[in-house]
């Protein structure tokens, strides 16, 4: 899916890499419990801001945007305790949380912003 909207495509982007780590973590790990809770997470930072996108009011946007932010740190939360507990490796890890990080930094811009 390509946009003219940067988070909304860096969003789609980050949850397909969170798919394919769980597919991996489901199927070659047999890690279940937290692979779990980090798709749910990971894939909902994009559709939180699919909802935004489709706010009805100011205050429906930065809500959204808002749970898309709750979203993305927990998904880091996640993705920290995969990787100190070795079920992703260095590089994985290293990918996967620069590319939340970067969310959560665009999502903080939008809410400081859509707050002013």
């Amino acid at each position: 899916m390509k946009t003219d909207n940067v988070v909304q495509d860096k969003s789609y982007n980050f949850s397909l890499k969170i798919i394919k780590i769980y597919q991996e973590l489901t199927k070659e790990k047999k890690e279940f419990i937290i692979s779990k809770q980090l798709i749910r997470s990971g894939t909902s930072v994009g559709a939180n801001i699919e909802e935004a996108i489709g706010a009805q009011s100011r205050n429906d946007f930065i809500a959204k945007i808002s749970i898309s932010y709750k979203e993305a740190r927990e998904t880091l939360y996640w993705l920290h305790i995969l990787t100190d507990s070795n079920f992703l490796n260095k590089q994985q890890s290293d990918t996967l949380i620069y590319d939340c990080e970067e969310l959560l930094k665009i999502l903080s811009s939008i809410l400081r912003t859509s707050k002013s």
